[in-house]
């Protein structure tokens, strides 16, 4: 254990040691920290503390102003790292835990913090990765005989998002304004979004990346999974509807998508992991692998109107929901030769699962616009109004600990006028 202490149901345990970027009133410069109960540890203050084979001669990477270069270092490095963090932070180490004046420089409180996004995210994808949201979708637009497109079950599927417009938690969402067709019978209109959405997502930084035309082996794929946030893929309904054929999301999605500050490395979310999901029909080689890498995260949407006193879940969903792992979503990403680089950011798509309860968007709560959504005293919902906040939690569970996210939220703001 730690000599920080941390209330059980704290997301940031001994067990977890995410790593974010911060900045603080009387040093607004950005750095590198790593979450502990309410502290966070400045790892540009320690950086000479990690004297292992591989960081001792990188320690300038926990000088830098996002984690790209600590990254780009590797699965080694990674691993490295977390062993230091242990022992430095453990009980019975008196480096950290006895030097008066080191503490008092290596430790700020999170609320005299603000955080911000963990890498310069040189691109993203979201895939489409959950069945039972696949279902959900496709017979909403399709019927339920042609809920999944054909080739659903046999490759992840996943189109590239807009990495300028991803941000940390706690930014303002407009909403946006684009084309929609309400009346099939009559011409496109212009206007704001009548039917804005969250998206239940989670996502994964790319570490190390490949070199373009060597795609990365599946058998490899978790030296190249640095870690995971919460995701927020912000979502026009209508403008999306009338958009997306034939090449799929565009205007009613890139105009905003949230994630989690803290990425919780992959290694301390491994005691969690579950068999993975029976794929029939089988994948083709270059998907298939037998080794568990799906992950028990418990996951909660909550909302809170403008004129609410307290937030109210209106979703409890599973990261172990998922179809597609994201050894095979990395896999796929790079089998015909793309190069990933360290910063990039992979969503999984849509998190829901087999009951209404768990399913990870309004347009399937509110089963596009058909019911409403109550979150009581007298206040419903289909889609979000300007004011709305939106609130996405997660932690695995361990024996008196969690490993968990912290919040991934942002608030809506009325759209500019035209």
């Amino acid at each position: 254990m730690s000599f920080i202490s941390v209330e059980q149901t704290c997301d940031f345990s001994y067990h977890n040691l995410p790593y974010g970027i911060f900045s603080t009133a009387d040093n607004p410069k950005h750095r590198i920290g790593v979450a502990i109960g309410d502290q966070i540890l400045d790892l540009s203050v320690v950086k000479s503390l990690f004297g292992g084979p591989v960081l001792s001669k990188h320690q300038d990477v926990f000088d830098q102003p996002t984690l790209n270069a600590f990254m780009a270092l590797g699965y080694d490095a990674w691993k490295e790292a977390r062993r230091t963090l242990q022992v430095l932070l453990s009980a019975n180490e008196s480096t950290l835990k006895d030097d008066i004046s080191l503490r008092s420089r290596a430790f700020v409180h999170q609320t005299a913090a603000t955080m911000h996004l963990p890498a310069d995210i040189g691109d993203y994808t979201d895939f489409y990765s959950s069945r039972d949201h696949a279902v959900n979708v496709g017979t909403m637009f399709r019927g339920k005989e042609n809920a999944l497109m054909p080739n659903w079950l046999r490759l992840p599927v996943g189109y590239h998002g807009r990495a300028s417009s991803v941000v940390v938690s706690g930014t303002p969402i407009r909403r946006p304004s684009g084309q929609m067709r309400p009346d099939q019978t009559k011409p496109p209109v212009f206007g704001p979004s009548k039917q804005l959405d969250i998206e239940l997502e989670m996502a994964f930084f790319v570490g190390g990346g490949n070199q373009l035309g060597e795609p990365i082996p599946i058998s490899r794929a978790h030296e190249h999974i640095f870690g995971m946030v919460l995701m927020n893929d912000w979502s026009a309904r209508d403008i999306q509807s009338w958009e997306y054929v034939p090449l799929g999301p565009f205007l009613g999605k890139n105009f905003g998508t949230t994630i989690s500050p803290w990425v919780v490395p992959m290694e301390a979310l491994l005691p969690f992991v579950e068999p993975n999901p029976i794929q029939d029909p089988e994948p083709l080689a270059y998907l298939q692998h037998t080794d568990a890498y799906t992950f028990n995260i418990n996951l909660f949407v909550s909302l809170k109107g403008e004129l609410m006193t307290e937030a109210v879940n209106i979703c409890r969903s599973n990261f172990k929901y998922m179809y597609w792992t994201v050894k095979q979503q990395l896999a796929h990403h790079t089998v015909n030769g793309c190069n990933l680089r360290p910063g990039d950011l992979l969503a999984s798509g849509t998190i829901s699962g087999p009951d209404p309860e768990t399913f990870g968007s309004m347009l399937e709560l509110s089963w596009r616009g058909s019911k409403h959504i109550d979150l009581g005293g007298g206040n419903t919902r289909t889609f979000l109004n300007d004011g709305d906040e939106a609130i996405l939690t997660g932690y695995c569970q361990g024996a008196g600990y969690r490993v968990g996210f912290g919040s991934c939220r942002g608030t809506i703001i009325p759209a500019l006028q035209h």
